[in-house]
C-alpha cells in the first residue's frame, strides 16, 4: 500500500510565539535565549539572515544585536508549550492519524488523499487564523522524502510555504541541490565521512547500493537510503510509548551555598517531576538526586548523587519528597558554591501492574489519589499555585530570565488587554 505523509513545522517557532501577542514585532530581528540567558536557541529569519549562528553565546554576539535592535527574549517554555498544542490540536483536525515528533512539527498521514498541494495550503491558512503561527508543510510518499520537502518549503519562498514531492521526477530534483547533512537522519559524523566518500547531496546518497551503506554505515543508513527512494521504512507513530524517566533539573542563576535553599530546590524538582509523572498515568519506584558545582569556574569541585528506592510504586509527591529530602541529606557538603542541582525519576510501572507485598493491602489510597489530582487541578488553572512545605514557591526562582514575556495564555493576570 502507498503512503502520503505531511510534515507541518511552525517556522521559527519560539520566535512566533513571542510575537504573537506583540504585533508590533513583525519584521522586527527577534531571538529567543536559552535558561539562563546564556545562549541563543531560537532567532528570526531576519535574525538568521545576519549570519548569527544558532546557539551563539549572548556575550558573544550583545553589541551586534543592539546594534540591529534585535528584540531580545528569555525563554519562556510554558508560552511555547501551550501555543504548540493549540497547533496540534487544530492539526487532528487534518488527519485521522497525527503523530506529534517535537513542540513545533508533527507528521500527518494523508494517505488516499487528493489534490495535496492545495490541501498543505488549507493546513497553513487554518493554523495561521486559528493559532496565528506560520507553518511550512512538507509532503511526500515517506518521511525522510517529507523532511527533505519541508525543508525545501522554508528555503525557497516561491514555494509558498508547501512543497509535494509525490511526483518522483521532482524528487529527484530536489535531492540534487540538497547537501547530504540536510537529510533526515545523517549526523555530522556520518555527513564528513559520506562527503569524504564523494557523496555530498542528498541524490548522491539515494543512489548508493543499500546493502553496501549498510555494511559501512549500520541499518539507520540503509533504511535512509531506502526512504529516499521512495520506500517507506518509517511508519507514523501517532501512540509513542510511556517514558522511562523523567529529569527535572536546572543550572542556577546564582551560586547557590545554602543548605536550606538548595534543599528547597531539589523539592521543587521532585515536586514538578512527580506532578509529569501523574500526567502519565505512572508510578515511579526509583528516585536520584544529584548536585554539583560549576565546572566552568575556579570554584573547588564537587559532584555528587544517591539513588534511592521507594518503600512500594507511588506517584504521591509527599512520597517523592520524602525519599528525595533523605538522598539529598546523604550528599549535601558545606561550603561549596553549587551550580546546579536534579532529580530523577525512574523505573515506572502503571498503578494496574504493582507488586503487592504482605503489609500493603491497596497500591494507592485513594483519598490521597484525590488530593494530588486536586492540587494539580489548581495548579494548572492559571489562577493560584499550591505547593509543599520544602518547596520554594516562587516559579523559576532559579534561573535568571531577565527578559522573560508574560504567560498570556495559562495566567489570569497575563491575559492581554485590549482597550
Amino acid at each position: 500500500m502507498s503512503h502520503t505523509f505531511a510534515l507541518v513545522d511552525c517556522n521559527n517557532f519560539y520566535c512566533s510565539c513571542e510575537r504573537l501577542f506583540r504585533p508590533e514585532l513583525k519584521n522586527v530581528p527577534v531571538v529567543v535565549l536559552s535558561n539562563n540567558d546564556g545562549c541563543i536557541v531560537a532567532r528570526s529569519q531576519e535574525v538568521k539572515d545576519m549570519g548569527i549562528k544558532m546557539a551563539a553565546p549572548l556575550f558573544q554576539v550583545a553589541a551586534e544585536l543592539k546594534r540591529h535592535n534585535v528584540q531580545i527574549f528569555s525563554s519562556n517554555y510554558t508560552l511555547y508549550g501551550d501555543i504548540s498544542a493549540r497547533v496540534m490540536q487544530t492539526l487532528e483536525a487534518f488527519s485521522p492519524n497525527v503523530e506529534i515528533y517535537s513542540i513545533d512539527e508533527s507528521f500527518l498521514d494523508l494517505s488516499g488523499f487528493v489534490q495535496l498541494e492545495e490541501y498543505g495550503q488549507k493546513i497553513r491558512t487554518t493554523v495561521y487564523q486559528h493559532v496565528g503561527v506560520p507553518v511550512c508543510v512538507g509532503i511526500a510518499p515517506t518521511k525522510t522524502l517529507t523532511k527533505l520537502a519541508n525543508y525545501a518549503a522554508k528555503k525557497f519562498p516561491a514555494t509558498g510555504g508547501v512543497v509535494d514531492l509525490s511526483d518522483p521526477a521532482r524528487q529527484k530534483k530536489l535531492l540534487a541541490i540538497t547537501p547530504v547533512n540536510e537529510v533526515w537522519g545523517v549526523g555530522r559524523k556520518h555527513s564528513k565521512e559520506l562527503i569524504s566518500r564523494g557523496i555530498k547531496t542528498a541524490l548522491d546518497l539515494a543512489q548508493i547500493n543499500s546493502r553496501q551503506i549498510r555494511s559501512h554505515f549500520s541499518v539507520v543508513m540503509e533504511r535512509t537510503v531506502r526512504e529516499l527512494n521512495g520506500e517507506a521504512c518509517i511508519e507514523l507513530d501517532n501512540a509513542p510509548g510511556p517514558r522511562q524517566q523523567i529529569v527535572c533539573s536546572r543550572s542556577f542563576g546564582k551560586k547557590i551555598t545554602a543548605y536550606a535553599t538548595l534543599r528547597e530546590t531539589v523539592c521543587e524538582f521532585a515536586a514538578r517531576a512527580t506532578a509529569k509523572l501523574r500526567s502519565d498515568g505512572q508510578l515511579a519506584s526509583v528516585v536520584n538526586v544529584f548536585i554539583r558545582t560549576s565546572a566552568h569556574s575556579d570554584d573547588p569541585p564537587y559532584s555528587n548523587s544517591a539513588t534511592g528506592k521507594l518503600p512500594r510504586p507511588s506517584a504521591d509527591t509527599s512520597d517523592i519528597l520524602a525519599v528525595a529530602t533523605k538522598l539529598f541529606d546523604s550528599i549535601w557538603q558545606a561550603d561549596y558554591r553549587y551550580a546546579k542541582a536534579g532529580i530523577v525519576l525512574g523505573d515506572f510501572c502503571s498503578p494496574e501492574n504493582i507488586q503487592l507485598d504482605l503489609f500493603h493491602s491497596a497500591a494507592n489510597d485513594p483519598s490521597r489519589n484525590k488530593l494530588m489530582a486536586t492540587l494539580d487541578s489548581i495548579n494548572s488553572s492559571g489562577q493560584g499555585k499550591i505547593w509543599f512545605g520544602g518547596q520554594r514557591p516562587i516559579e523559576d526562582w532559579f534561573m535568571n530570565r531577565q527578559q522573560v514575556s508574560p504567560a498570556y495564555t495559562t495566567r489570569w493576570d497575563c491575559l492581554p488587554v485590549v482597550k
